[in-house]
């Protein structure tokens, strides 16, 4: 009986993981195909972003890393079965997570109210600015649920295969907004003059 429901319990987060894959797929080819709207949009009728980024852009770009460092190394203490290191890193990572917001949100006043570039504006091309760095807000804010799931759980009686399992999720999707935001980040400099 025991080894019915350990089974039925492997099958679950199996199939977790896979649509975990799959989310970050769709996710990734959605970004690809922003990038590629970009490209033709601005390729073709020779409308760059013609734009300096604000400096918030770089400034979140080093929080979001740090960010994955933090995750990083309480995936760590959950292996090493150290409770209270991994709860440490996982609260750092969550409010890292919730400072790469800000300096975003930031960054959109700067190029709204002190650069005067808005979403909607005679260059298409800058209103990608908002585009890219807000869907990808959409997914940190999915990523910021995913780790207080993770932390609540931190609290409880979880077992500790449940335990690493929601760290690996967790681990999987925000290293993966991390990498999508540094593939955005590089991108939008490429493309900025």
């Amino acid at each position: 009986m025991m080894a019915q429901i350990q089974q039925k319990d492997k099958v679950n987060l199996g199939a977790k993981k896979f649509s975990m894959w799959i989310f970050i797929f769709t996710s990734f080819m959605l970004f690809a195909a922003l990038s590629s709207g970009f490209i033709v949009y601005s390729g073709g009728r020779g409308h760059g972003l013609d734009v300096i980024l604000p400096q918030a852009f770089m400034y979140s770009t080093a929080v979001i890393i740090l960010s994955s460092i933090t995750l990083f190394l309480a995936s760590g203490a959950a292996r090493q079965l150290q409770f209270a290191k991994q709860r440490l890193y996982l609260w750092l990572t969550f409010f890292l997570g919730i400072a790469f917001f800000a300096i975003q949100i930031y960054a959109w006043y700067v190029l709204a109210i002190k650069m005067g570039i808005y979403f909607i504006n005679p260059n298409a091309s800058r209103s990608f600015i908002y585009v890219f760095s807000g869907l990808h807000l959409v997914h940190v804010l999915a990523g910021l649920a995913v780790l207080l799931n993770v932390i609540i759980a931190s609290y409880r009686n979880t077992p500790q295969v449940k335990n690493l399992f929601k760290m690996e999720m967790a681990s999987i999707f925000w290293h993966f907004l991390d990498i999508i935001w540094i593939y955005l980040y590089v991108f939008l400099l490429l493309n900025q003059s």
